[in-house]
């Protein structure tokens, strides 16, 4: 049978009464995580959701997520996540977009949904937790898995449109499966004694793959955080007993300046996984001289379920690189003309394998431009090296040219990071009449540290070429970031000059 939800089914048989889903002293096992997506699978049949129909969701990090989310996909449909923050005018055009059947949104978030909703006339169903539980309670489970196809769509994700409109990458069962097998197996090496940090957002294909079906995939426990923040996931990962870490650059360096609790200890923990971003190779060194845990930094796109390179924990690994291709996976440097690029060089990444969207929905041109002789097209730069290590120099959209040369703001943000004053910094172009782009530095400073913007751009003139080093600096109080805790270069301003 292919169907994502078989993880669910296979753990609950086995690990029926483990502990499946943990927020605070809110619990679910797995015989029960299986019971009530079973039970929401009925539901969702009642109310005439076939096999193949989309099914909108909106939550936030709580145990009801996993529950719908299996529910749907029992009932054979095609799971639809939604980040809770969109307002409605966004709301609607992914219910248009994907022509969802049905939408289930938390109480939270009720209003902007159900206005959405309303416009597009989409049935709409919040899920206040008493009433849904009574719903439920009513249904008798569905009493198997709806069977689909290698191929059927099991999820569709929208990317953030920082390229224009959102675009929903249609995943497979297969796309989804097989990532998750690989995640657990090779390289989170995952066991039922493991307690995952749940963190990351579950709308997202990281905290979907990497925690939530990995974690169900290895009959794990997965410890819910619904809103990041530093003192609670450290009371958490204490607390739980968290074994594995999941998290974005912005995390771990939260979590490298945030004072730990008295008597704090994270013994447990063995592992720490990084993607989203590239995690500057000084916070990785922070972080495990800190917690004591191996972080390993992955690569990956919602394009390709996401995960497509890593490093493995049995191998070698090198600071700063995203590792190498995960099994079942192809990766080469391609130049704009389309011809390979030997080690050493600056390309884009193509991505080929069993992970691969089979494309954009409804969107054959944008499917055309991205997918080429079955590579998958990323739009990020990188180098490999001669051992077949992969190192992300950046997103080819933030590539600045400034006077003819080429400027990567992630060789130029390594160095700010070296600073010990700066705790976040974030590089972008800014237009030049002269030279077509100037290179511009925001830096947020560590808690109780102090340094002049001055101070900053001499420590990196120093450290790099004349034409690389920002002749602007900001000193910011904070950085806009994206609901994983990504900084939003698109939405930094620059005034100064």
């Amino acid at each position: 049978m292919t169907n994502l939800a078989t993880f669910l089914v296979d753990s609950a048989t086995t690990h029926g009464v483990r502990i499946a889903v943990r927020h605070d002293d809110s619990t679910l096992t797995y015989a029960q995580l299986d019971d009530a997506s079973a039970r929401v699978a009925a539901l969702l049949r009642d109310r005439g959701v076939l096999p193949g129909d989309r099914v909108a969701l909106t939550m936030p990090n709580v145990p009801l997520f996993p529950v719908v989310y299996y529910g749907v996909l029992r009932a054979g449909a095609v799971v639809v996540p939604m980040n809770p923050l969109l307002k409605d005018r966004e709301v609607a055009f992914t219910l248009r977009d994907c022509g969802a059947r049905l939408a289930l949104v938390f109480p939270l978030f009720a209003d902007e949904v159900a206005k959405a909703a309303a416009e597009t006339g989409t049935p709409c169903l919040v899920t206040e937790p008493s009433a849904f539980d009574e719903l439920l309670r009513a249904q008798e489970p569905m009493p198997r898995v709806v069977d689909r196809s290698d191929d059927d769509p099991a999820l569709i994700l929208y990317t953030s449109g920082t390229t224009g409109t959102p675009k929903g990458a249609a995943l497979s069962h297969r796309n989804l499966a097989t990532n998750t097998a690989t995640t657990a197996e090779t390289l989170l090496q995952a066991g039922p004694d493991d307690v995952f940090f749940g963190g990351l957002p579950l709308f997202h294909a990281f905290g979907q793959t990497c925690a939530l079906n990995t974690a169900v995939a290895a009959g794990a426990t997965l410890t819910l955080l619904p809103r990041f923040e530093p003192a609670r996931a450290l009371e958490i990962m204490a607390r739980d007993g968290v074994t594995v870490f999941l998290g974005v650059p912005t995390m771990y360096a939260a979590l490298l300046h945030a004072e730990l609790p008295e008597g704090f200890d994270a013994g447990r923990l063995r592992l720490a996984v990084s993607g989203g971003a590239s995690l500057p190779v000084e916070v990785l060194h922070g972080f495990e001289r800190r917690f004591g845990a191996t972080v390993l930094e992955g690569y990956g796109l919602s394009e390709t379920s996401p995960v497509a390179a890593f490093n493995h924990p049995d191998r070698p690994r090198k600071a700063g690189s995203i590792g190498q291709p995960v099994r079942g996976v192809e990766m080469k440097l391609v130049a704009e003309g389309g011809g390979e690029v030997p080690p050493g060089e600056v390309g884009e990444i193509a991505i080929r394998g069993e992970n691969v969207m089979a494309g954009y929905w409804n969107r054959p041109e944008a499917t055309e431009e991205a997918i080429r002789d079955g590579w998958f097209h990323s739009g990020d730069l990188a180098r490999v090296d001669e051992d077949g290590f992969y190192f992300i120099v950046d997103r080819k959209k933030d590539l600045i040219i400034r006077g003819g040369y080429n400027v990567y703001p992630r060789e130029v943000e390594e160095v700010l990071y070296e600073h010990p004053a700066v705790a976040e910094a974030a590089v972008v172009g800014v237009p030049d009449p002269v030279l077509g782009e100037e290179v511009a530095a925001v830096v947020t400073l560590r808690p109780g540290a102090e340094a002049t913007a001055e101070e900053i751009r001499d420590h990196v003139k120093e450290r790099v070429a004349a034409y690389k080093y920002p002749r602007i600096v900001t000193v910011a109080a904070e950085l806009p970031k994206g609901p994983t805790g990504k900084i939003l270069k698109r939405e930094i301003v620059v005034t100064e000059r």
